[in-house]
């Protein structure tokens, strides 16, 4: 979706694909709770029986490993499809709400209807995690979708493509495929709601697209997420937790650590830890290791290579231009005038800052846009508190890394300029339904105190809604 911020003269249409998906959205037939389960029936047995082929494209496009192909790009959408089957016959029925006393003789319930025709636009890091888990939110919400996979890893873009067309009609589920001029003729439509994972730039350009059609928009985005590391934190449990979510698919996650404040106090030890943990995960050699993933093309490659100039490397550093392979980086010496510190890093390169005051390091992440995400190292409450009362971000991870994300049970996105909405279990259904309020009124008696005609209404009035 990056190339969105290119232009081109030959853009196909779409208005047929809506329409012919508007047309079967209008019978009804999405609406069911029948239908919606067996649809997510059908989406998890083409997970489950494309688990080999899903493993191979992203060992493909990214040189994944099976562990992190399955753990990402797999089981992560068979346990959402799980949770989500198990609770939607629950979610679709209407809430009743409490009827204050002003309104005596009615009641108030609220049902969650679907959108209708929706966009979903997925990036490249995580092609089938971040394509279907949004997936399952619109087919649970009841509604109809076209999916618009990312361009930049093919043998993903194409499978994805194979699961929807042979799981799916087109007048239901959709998949399109192709680079800047796709994108860009989807976004002349007018879709009911878009749903867009990527990056803070081209979040803009889908915004600016949305708002010709007043179309509500779910916008998953990125930016720096700081890490905080406090003298009290256990620091060989926060090295670990810190590698592992920071190199996890090589750096190449929007919510992976991008930066570190450490204590002034334990920094020296801290480091060591790290250096540490990175060896034992990815092996004295890790641009020859097997379970290491790669760059996704030479762009971001060169771009990550550029960012590492200025500060000093403490570990790592090398690459491997044939392979597009970088080390686990740590770099020290690091100021905010620095390349690095002025835009997500999205790479296997990690910026570690000192600090001797908490004071310092909230009012420096404060005075930045707000991040997706931020993880906290420490065994002190207090700073707990602090920090979570302070500080405003998307989600995050007190003493891990990367973990909220996983649960279903806890609403992922954005805040400001790293997104808003929020998806994951209920969250998904609810971002793909609209949240409609009905007031049933009796007519056994009608309460007169409404009408102005109605001696002394206005005083009563006054009284009830004061």
């Amino acid at each position: 979706m990056e190339q969105l911020l290119s232009s081109s003269t030959e853009a196909p249409e779409y208005s047929s694909l809506l329409a012919e998906q508007r047309e079967f959205f209008q019978t009804g037939a999405t609406r069911t709770y029948i239908f919606r389960k067996t649809q997510l029936e059908k989406l998890y047995k083409a997970i489950s029986d494309n688990e080999r082929l899903i493993l191979e494209a992203v060992n493909k496009d990214l040189h994944k490993s099976e562990f992190e192909g399955f753990f990402a790009d797999v089981a992560l959408i068979l346990h959402e499809i799980s949770y989500v089957k198990k609770h939607l016959h629950k979610w679709m029925k209407p809430t009743n709400i409490k009827t204050p006393l002003t309104h005596f003789g009615s009641r108030c319930k609220i049902y969650r209807e679907p959108y209708g025709v929706n966009l979903v636009v997925s990036p490249w890091n995580y092609p089938f995690q971040l394509t279907f888990i949004p997936l399952i939110g619109a087919i649970a919400g009841g509604n109809t979708a076209i999916v618009k996979p990312s361009e930049l890893t093919p043998n993903s873009s194409a499978l994805i493509t194979k699961i929807i067309t042979d799981t799916f009609p087109i007048e239901y589920i959709s998949c399109v495929e192709g680079g800047v001029e796709v994108s860009t003729a989807l976004l002349k439509e007018k879709f009911d709601h878009i749903f867009f994972t990527g990056s803070v730039e081209v979040g803009s350009v889908v915004m600016r697209a949305a708002s010709e059609h007043l179309t509500p928009v779910t916008l998953e985005l990125g930016g720096k997420s700081p890490t905080i590391v406090d003298k009290s934190a256990n620091l060989k449990l926060a090295a670990r937790r810190i590698a592992w979510g920071k190199f996890f698919n090589s750096g190449q996650t929007c919510i992976a650590p991008d930066y570190i404040y450490v204590s002034s106090h334990i920094q020296k030890e801290f480091l060591s830890l790290l250096k540490e943990e990175i060896k034992r995960l990815y092996s004295e050699d890790p641009l020859s290791y097997k379970e290491y993933t790669h760059i996704v093309n030479d762009r971001h490659f060169k771009r990550l290579q550029n960012l590492m100039d200025g500060p000093s490397i403490y570990y790592g550093g090398k690459v491997d231009e044939t392979t597009l392979v970088i080390e686990p980086t740590i770099l020290t010496n690091v100021s905010w005038k620095h390349p690095v510190m002025n835009e997500e890093i999205f790479g296997p390169i990690l910026p570690i800052i000192p600090f001797n005051s908490l004071d310092e390091v909230v009012m420096e992440i404060n005075n930045r846009p707000k991040p997706l995400a931020l993880y906290l190292f420490t065994e002190n409450d207090s700073i707990k508190k602090r920090i979570v009362e302070e500080i405003s971000f998307g989600g995050g991870s007190i003493n891990d890394t990367l973990f909220h994300l996983t649960t279903p049970h806890l609403p992922f996105g954005g805040v400001g300029s790293s997104g808003h909405g929020s998806y994951h279990g209920i969250h998904s259904y609810k971002c793909f339904t609209h949240e409609k309020s009905v007031l049933s009124q009796t007519t056994k008696f009608d309460l007169s105190v409404r009408y102005h005609t109605t001696k002394g209404a206005q005083s009563i009035i006054r009284k009830l809604f004061k």
